[in-house]
């Protein structure tokens, strides 16, 4: 066997144990039916994990240091083969997936016991799993698109886990608008890609030449800001804490927000060349690093606290790849990602740690960062903590700015489309249709008020 049909089967792991899950979920519930849900996710996860340490190895031991895989010639056009790839950029990244996903498949196990959505939580995360695993191995945009949109969609329906309430369901739903709106930019980004390779100006799957390289390069940092929750998108991290503890561990401190780092990674040496690209990585990183370490100060909810931390800890990253040093952001990647997995996965029992704590000092626990606060006049500090409570106002300017002028010209596309059909039809009044565009906007209305 060649070491390369290693990479298939690291993707193919989850995907089977997704089709276990979803079989089992038709049988009976209990503890009978939750152990074999579980098990089939761990063995999946694990099936990947021994798959992906063989890669690494044979890849280490390559004069190359990379492994390709073909798939489906068919699909092949010119100048492009659908691969995936295992080389020094996605090896990191590929390594840290299956290990922390192995790590919170089992921590989830005992953890969501008896839960109504228990079958359902491991077929949302096996499906994760396998578009993590082929977002990081896709050798084109094509394919890394795929799992893209895959680890989108989990993440949103995970968020709405607790569907029964009505907040993780609108937090989900603005999520959900958010990925959609930059996930515009990648796609765009891979329909240019796909000129580009008809061209032959291009001849690497995630590098461009020409004219439209400084616009590819904007979309693909647009799509990045959106799955990494960088400003001013990233007002939807926070809200994503709403679903189980385990997967806002593998989400949103481990894995999920830190694709759209990876994907500037692997843009990095093309876009090495556009400074104006590059320059726009690096504000949009300062700006959220800042923005996140105030706003993590001031949180009362140790999730939300983290959350923040995280979207500044992606925030620097993001900076590190801007100044042409991308292995120091996967570096710094590895590490935060194993850390805040481990204070996500320990919050629960935070208030137990910090009483731990107080016992072993015998007093409370010292202030982190009160030098830097010396630095600020009591008057300037008042000013920042009331402003940092509420965000700074940001998703509300969003909302005045973005979400309702979208709203108003949806109603008015609404009306237009109404009135068109009548006449079409022959109806004397567009209002006096059933489910005409009367309702239609009260239901625009409504979706408005829940993206908010």
């Amino acid at each position: 066997m060649t070491p390369a049909l290693l990479l298939p089967a690291v993707v193919a792991g989850p995907l089977v144990a997704l089709a276990v899950i979803a079989t089992q979920s038709f049988r009976g519930a209990g503890a009978r039916s939750e152990a074999r849900v579980a098990r089939a996710a761990e063995l999946g996860v694990l099936c990947s994990t021994l798959a992906a340490a063989g890669a690494l190895a044979a890849t280490a031991a390559s004069p190359t240091h990379e492994l390709v895989f073909g798939l489906a010639p068919w699909l092949e056009t010119p100048g492009r083969r659908p691969t995936l790839v295992l080389d020094e950029l996605s090896a990191p990244f590929l390594g840290l997936t299956v290990v922390l996903s192995s790590v919170v498949a089992r921590f989830s196990a005992p953890y969501l016991h008896r839960e109504p959505g228990y079958a359902r939580f491991f077929l949302l995360f096996s499906l994760f799993v396998a578009g993590m695993t082929l977002l990081c191995l896709a050798g084109s945009l094509n394919l890394f698109f795929v799992g893209w949109e895959l680890v989108g969609l989990t993440s949103t329906l995970l968020i709405a886990f607790f569907h029964e309430r009505a907040a993780p369901v609108r937090h989900a739903l603005r999520a959900f608008v958010v990925y959609r709106t930059c996930d515009v930019g990648l796609l765009v980004a891979v329909l240019l890609e796909k000129n580009e390779a008809a061209t032959g100006a291009a001849h690497d799957a995630f590098a461009f030449a020409g004219a439209h390289a400084t616009v590819v390069g904007a979309l693909l940092v647009v799509a990045a800001m959106g799955k990494s929750a960088q400003l001013p998108v990233g007002g939807w991290l926070p809200r994503a804490m709403e679903g189980p503890t385990p997967s806002s561990a593998v989400f949103y401190g481990a894995l999920s927000i830190h694709s759209g780092l990876y994907l500037l990674v692997r843009t990095s040496p093309w876009m090495a060349e556009l400074p104006g690209v590059r320059a726009f990585i690096g504000v949009v990183g300062a700006a959220t690093a800042l923005y996140g370490a105030l706003l993590a100060r001031v949180q009362a909810d140790i999730k939300n606290g983290l959350a923040y931390a995280a979207m500044a800890q992606v925030g620097v990253m993001f900076v590190e790849v801007a100044a042409g040093c991308p292995r120091l952001a996967l570096l710094h990647m590895v590490g935060h990602a194993c850390l805040r997995t481990w204070q996500l996965l320990r919050a629960p029992a935070i208030l137990h740690d910090v009483h731990e704590m107080r016992d072993a000092i015998r007093g409370p626990l010292p202030r982190v960062g009160a030098h830097w606060e010396r630095l600020l006049s009591s008057e300037l500090r008042a000013r920042l903590h009331a402003a940092a409570l509420q965000g700074f106002f940001l998703d509300e300017h969003l909302d005045a700015l973005v979400v309702r002028p979208l709203f108003g010209i949806a109603k008015v596309a609404v009306r237009l489309e109404a009135t068109w059909t009548s006449l079409l039809v022959g109806r004397g009044g567009a209002r006096e249709a059933p489910g005409g565009p009367r309702a239609t906007e009260d239901e625009i209305g409504a979706r408005s008020e829940v993206v908010k």
